[in-house]
């Protein structure tokens, strides 16, 4: 069940409350739901799918024969549209699981990596081909699997997938997602929250550096190597996901996001948009609205 809200899909899932998960298997010529958002917590596999654009938050990327993706954010909306997909046997398990369910059962040491990569999937996590290969008997014996032999196996599915949370990648922004970065690091995330909260304003290395007491080329090495992004491209991330978030819940005019995101030139903005979203500002803002709104 879908409900319109500010042009948002809004999904009411048939999870009840004495589910402990809802899996829906389909065989498929093409992908027909709109853009959309839920409260449950999604693991979706796809299969023999090529060519399908999987967008999440501000991510917009083409799949391959197999596409594995998490997503424990209530907010960041996401689709699998058909694109340049041309297979007539496609088939996906999606897996909804109440986020309740799993923060109550999981809170456990022995499960702390799967909390861990809950975490980290907020903003939508892609794992990689040697993770999917790992679970994919898990996967696919699920959907038949009944009672508690269901959930022990999805269980032993989420442990599996959480031994290959540093190789997923994240998707979306945390910007655009609205997610607060955290970081074992406080100097790490001193930085990323003054980051944050001046993201607007001119930001210099050695005024971060100053902060956390380091050299600047220390803190450079030092910031690159806890979060995985040199200074620059982590700012300007940032900067990115503010911008894409306006675009689309915004009326604002591209150089009036532009400045408001923080970039002091509109051709640079246009510029770095592109190279980093492969789309200009406004065909992005263009093709996600028409994803958005439900006719």
């Amino acid at each position: 069940m879908i409900v319109k809200d500010k042009n948002v899909i809004r999904e009411i899932t048939p999870l009840s409350e004495k589910d402990c998960f809802y899996i829906a298997d389909r065989r498929k010529s093409e992908f027909t739901y709109p853009m959309h958002y839920h409260k449950e917590f999604e693991l979706n596999f796809v299969i023999n799918a090529p060519g399908v654009q999987r967008i999440v938050g501000d991510s917009a990327e083409i799949i391959g024969e197999y596409d594995l993706v998490l997503i424990t954010s209530p907010d960041l909306e996401h689709v699998w549209e058909q694109h340049d997909c041309k297979s007539k046997d496609v088939r996906e398990i999606t897996i909804q699981f109440s986020p309740q369910f799993m923060k109550t059962l999981l809170s456990t040491n022995q499960f702390d990596r799967v909390m861990k990569m809950f975490d980290k999937a907020q903003n939508g996590l892609s794992f990689p081909m040697q993770a999917i290969m790992k679970v994919y008997a898990l996967i696919d014996e699920l959907p038949d699997t009944k009672g508690f032999y269901a959930v022990t196996r999805f269980l032993t599915l989420l442990y599996e997938l959480s031994m290959f949370t540093e190789e997923a990648r994240v998707l979306s922004s945390s910007s655009f997602a609205k997610i607060q970065q955290h970081s074992d690091s406080r100097r790490v995330q001193k930085v990323q929250d003054y980051i944050n909260q001046h993201y607007k304003e001119e930001i210099r290395l050695n005024q971060l550096a100053d902060m956390v007491g380091m050299t600047e080329v220390s803190f450079s090495r030092f910031f690159k190597l806890r979060t995985g992004k040199n200074l620059s491209d982590y700012i300007i991330d940032i900067r990115l996901g503010h911008a894409t978030r306006m675009l689309v819940d915004s009326t604002m005019s591209i150089a009036e996001i532009c400045y408001e995101s923080g970039f002091n030139n509109l051709s640079n903005f246009n510029r770095i948009f592109k190279k980093k979203k492969l789309a200009s500002p406004k065909d992005f803002r263009d093709n996600y609205k028409k994803k958005r709104i439900l006719i």
